[in-house]
């Protein structure tokens, strides 16, 4: 079955279920209209009085089974407190600000001997339990409630397009360029289907707007999945021996977080995980990746803020290879502004990696925020040509209209989408799946003819 076969058996799945739901409705009714009389003549034989006695009993035993549970629950609420009370001074005890920590720092680096190590392991000394499985989502169910925003935002777009147009003339495959550059499936990508978009209306005879929008969809699937070809959009972990796997991306893109939640996820499938703090440039984020590791359970090398992240580094592969751990996440910093500076931070990263492991790192994975759009297809262009990036983290993509910035990433820069953020959750970074992306993003765009 074809990638717009799924979606469109997707679709009519949907309006089968509603339609479904009607049709129960109505038997329901019928149904219940049937047995009114017969309801009727047993409420009639029954006694009022003794339904005043029911009821009463009733009642009673509700009030008291009521107060059971209150005193139940008020016991329960007043344990939880005192948890909570402790977790909350704990957290405040890990995030402290950047300032405090820098003063620190300092005075420990005055009273260290010429002996002591450049890094130091912290080990998690406070386990924050995972998150418990509440209701279990399916990956095409997280897809579908994150591409939410997009696919209303591009619904909304086109029903504006095909108001203001009564005819599909040149006129309107203009506006319709402007409209999809304007949805963030990029430039290129635009141009190119409505290329071909002005052929394929006059072969399928579509006039009316909802045929019209489903072979513009049916073209945005074609182009999409014509860019996927041979694309491998699953984590390089080696089967044999440490996987190294090294984050790039400038801050505030949820890149340390990302880390987090996919330390957490190797740690529950029974790898063993080290982290390294190597953004030695913001206190803020070695410290985020220790709270990160003490909640996932693995240890964080790390550096004093200002150091150098390549000692880091060096450290954290001296303590992988020794301790035959199975994965190694490094967090590096994000200075984009300042590009040979960068470069040559990550190229002596790479080389320490390499001294140890001559394969690695086997993933150089950019980090960037779904929500920014355009920016985000900027910032990797820029990255791609700093470092060898092999794949891409997006991020919030739950939290944006403007999921489509995925088909111009693949169709612009031709990287592969590796893992994507649907959630707040510690369970909510996903491996990508492009087709079930594009049933999340297309299937609510399709329009009964």
């Amino acid at each position: 079955m074809g990638l717009f076969d799924r979606i469109k058996k997707a679709f009519t799945g949907e309006q089968n279920e509603e339609t479904e739901k009607q049709e129960e409705v109505v038997e329901d009714k019928v149904a219940s209209d049937a047995g009114d009389e017969t309801e009727t003549k047993e409420l009639v034989e029954t006694p009022v009085e003794d339904e005043a006695a029911e009821d009463e009993e009733v009642v009673e035993e509700s009030q008291e089974r009521a107060t059971e549970e209150l005193d139940s629950q008020s016991q329960e609420l007043s344990a939880d407190e005192a948890d909570n009370t402790e977790n909350v001074e704990q957290a405040d005890d890990l995030l402290t600000t950047s300032e405090e920590l820098s003063d620190e720092q300092t005075e420990d680096s005055k009273e260290a001997t010429e002996d002591e190590a450049d890094s130091t392991v912290v080990e998690p000394e406070v386990s924050i339990p995972a998150e418990s499985a509440q209701t279990e989502e399916t990956v095409q169910e997280k897809y579908d409630k994150g591409l939410e925003k997009t696919r209303k935002s591009f619904g909304e777009r086109m029903n504006e397009l095909f108001a203001r147009f009564r005819r599909v003339d040149e006129e309107f495959f203009e506006e319709l360029e402007e409209t999809l550059i304007g949805a963030d499936v990029g430039f290129d990508t635009a141009i190119k289907l409505t290329d071909s978009l002005r052929q394929e209306v006059k072969l399928k005879n579509a006039k009316k707007p909802a045929q019209v929008q489903n072979v513009i969809i049916e073209k945005l699937v074609e182009i999409y999945e014509a860019e996927g070809i041979n694309e491998n959009n699953k984590i390089n972990l080696q089967t044999d021996g440490l996987s190294v796997i090294l984050f790039v991306g400038v801050n505030g893109t949820g890149k340390t977080t990302s880390i987090g939640k996919l330390a957490n996820q190797y740690k529950n499938e029974g790898k063993k995980v080290l982290l390294a703090a190597a953004d030695t440039f913001r206190a803020g984020a070695i410290d985020q990746l220790v709270v990160w590791g003490q909640r996932s359970g693995v240890e964080v090398v790390r550096g004093n803020a200002g150091g150098d992240p390549a000692a880091v580094v060096f450290d954290a592969v001296d303590k992988a290879k020794k301790e035959n751990y199975d994965i190694l996440l490094i967090d590096t910093a994000g200075r984009l502004q300042n590009k040979v500076n960068l470069m040559n931070e990550l190229e002596k990263i790479k080389r320490v990696i390499k001294r140890e492991f001559p394969t690695a790192p086997h993933e150089v994975l950019l980090v960037v925020d779904a929500t920014t759009g355009q920016n985000a297809l900027v910032q990797a262009r820029q990255f791609k040509e700093t470092t060898d990036v092999t794949g891409l983290v997006l991020t919030k993509l739950d939290g944006t209209a403007k999921g489509g910035i995925v088909l111009a990433i693949r169709n612009e820069l031709h990287l592969p989408v590796k893992l994507v953020g649907l959630g707040e959750g510690l369970n909510d970074l996903e491996a990508f799946d492009p087709n079930d992306f594009a049933v999340g993003l297309f299937k609510g765009l399709l329009k009964e003819e």
